[in-house]
């Protein structure tokens, strides 16, 4: 079975594609999404009488979980000019960037819109591997490729997704898991030393194993890693996890419970949190825009510090009272006027409370300010709430940088 649409616009149709992983995901559960092309599981229970999956959600947070993640687009950026393409389409000082490292940044247009959001590895001094967490399609592989041949860059931009394909690792125990499968030579640091936001180019298992690249990424907020390999090697990689994680208690986890993990720990999703007549503060990641650190121009830099300035919304978290739900799209007020919109929504299992993400405005966004979320036709039936600082879980981040 599958769907058939379009990555762009003009595009030809293409059928939804199974991920090297499939094999093995489909053993074990027939709940699949299409997403961006790929068909990835949702969930691998049944959900609870209101769809909760929380028995994966735990496995994430007390002990270890794997989720496919294949559908992920990624371009190889190669060639002499391929640094200064990074730096120049990235709120990123890219040159900053170290061989080995990655970094999260956001792609924007000249109004300061955010084209997509991902994440950078630089693996050598003109060779980058971009990451983009746009569900849409290619959109950030197109546009890379729009802007250097506008400033007539030598570089060279490649699709990767169909060559490399991805589980993410994550929990508290993920480390211990993946120090029994991942060799890296002397070169490279072992899984125990590597940082944040590092990876390493290793082998699955030892010095002959099939060829992996493990980083220290992920959107859940828990310590955790995801391994790249090709599709080819996918299976072997998944039965080395799960067989080294069994004693540990490892779960498969589906897009359903990586939402809420993703909602509690703050992180955005495009088309939620973002679009293109979004800016990155608008979008909670002002952390991201380079503005007094970056000499060099960027797409986007006059209308950021404009926007900064400026500001008119910001992302702002939810509680809600009681058991009242909260979806996307819902309106917030204050008193009978409309200060916000739900972007993503969730019953949080670890907080024991509906939370939410919100687009607000700006004067009512400090944490505290009492709202009601409106239901019905916004008018008849409220939920009481209040703005609360984000993340809502793990504010300190303890708990990814362990």
């Amino acid at each position: 079975m599958a769907a058939a649409q379009r990555m762009t616009t003009d595009g030809e149709t293409e059928p939804t594609r199974e991920t090297g992983f499939h094999p093995r995901t489909s053993e074990l559960t027939r709940d699949f999404t299409d997403y961006c092309g790929f068909w990835l599981a949702n969930g691998y229970s049944d959900g609870g009488a209101r769809g909760e999956y929380w028995e994966e959600y735990w496995a994430c947070r007390e002990r270890v979980a794997i989720i496919d993640l294949s559908a992920l687009r990624k371009f190889e950026v190669l060639g002499p000019d391929a640094e200064t393409l990074m730096n120049y389409t990235l709120t990123r000082d890219v040159r900053r960037l170290a061989i080995g490292q990655a970094v999260y940044s956001a792609m924007c247009n000249e109004a300061g819109g955010m084209i997509d959001d991902g994440t950078l590895f630089r693996l050598g001094p003109d060779n980058f591997r971009w990451i983009g967490g746009d569900g849409g399609g290619d959109r950030g592989g197109i546009w890379l490729r729009a802007q250097a041949e506008t400033l007539g860059l030598k570089v060279w931009i490649r699709p990767s997704t169909d060559r490399l394909h991805n589980v993410a690792v994550q929990g508290p125990k993920s480390r211990l898991v993946l120090q029994d499968v991942i060799w890296t030579p002397p070169a490279q640091p072992g899984l125990e030393e590597l940082g944040w936001f590092r990876f390493a180019v290793g082998r699955l298992g030892g010095f002959d194993g099939r060829s992996v690249v493990v980083s220290r990424t992920g959107t859940t907020g828990e310590l955790g890693y995801e391994v790249w390999c090709h599709p080819k090697d996918a299976v072997a990689v998944w039965d080395a996890i799960w067989q080294a994680g069994e004693p540990h208690g490892i779960a498969a986890l589906g897009l359903a419970a990586l939402d809420m993990l993703r909602i509690e720990a703050g992180l955005i999703l495009a088309g939620a949190e973002f679009s293109d007549r979004t800016d990155p503060f608008e979008a909670g990641i002002g952390f991201t825009v380079a503005l007094e650190t970056k000499s060099e121009d960027f797409l986007g830099r006059e209308a950021l510090i404009r926007r900064k300035e400026d500001p008119q919304r910001v992302l702002a978290g939810l509680e809600l009272d009681g058991d009242a739900p909260a979806a996307p799209g819902d309106a917030v007020h204050v008193g009978r006027s409309q200060v916000g919109m739900v972007t993503s929504a969730t019953r949080s299992p670890v907080l024991e409370k509906t939370i939410a993400l919100c687009r607000m405005d700006v004067t009512h966004g400090a944490p505290g300010t009492e709202v009601t979320v409106g239901k019905i036709d916004d008018q008849q039936k409220r939920a009481s709430a209040r703005v609360a600082a984000l993340p809502f879980y793990d504010p300190e981040k303890k708990r990814v940088r362990a």
